[in-house]
């Protein structure tokens, strides 16, 4: 049986792939679309476009205009160690 930090793990993997498709890669849309329907609670949702853009240059590191996993995961990364920051000042 999996552990409750191993589910995680596989959570963030089936909704990465959930978004991503077949090609295993996110597009400018599948990001704001994985952002805005699976992080509400820890992101504000992405409306505008330069915040799109801005977020998605500083993700796709090879510049193919595409986010792989690879690229996805400092995403995922920030958001936990800020949610951890927050949690942390909370107690």
């Amino acid at each position: 049986m999996s552990s409750e930090l191993e589910k995680a793990m596989i959570t963030i993997v089936k909704i990465f792939h959930k978004y991503s498709g077949h090609k295993c890669k996110l597009k400018k849309a599948d990001l704001k679309d994985l952002i805005n329907n699976e992080m509400t609670q820890f992101i504000m949702k992405i409306q505008d476009k330069d915040t799109l853009d801005l977020l998605f240059s500083d993700l796709d590191q090879n510049g193919d205009r595409e986010i792989d996993f690879q690229e996805f995961i400092p995403l995922i990364a920030m958001v936990t160690s800020a949610c951890h920051d927050l949690f942390m000042a909370d107690h």
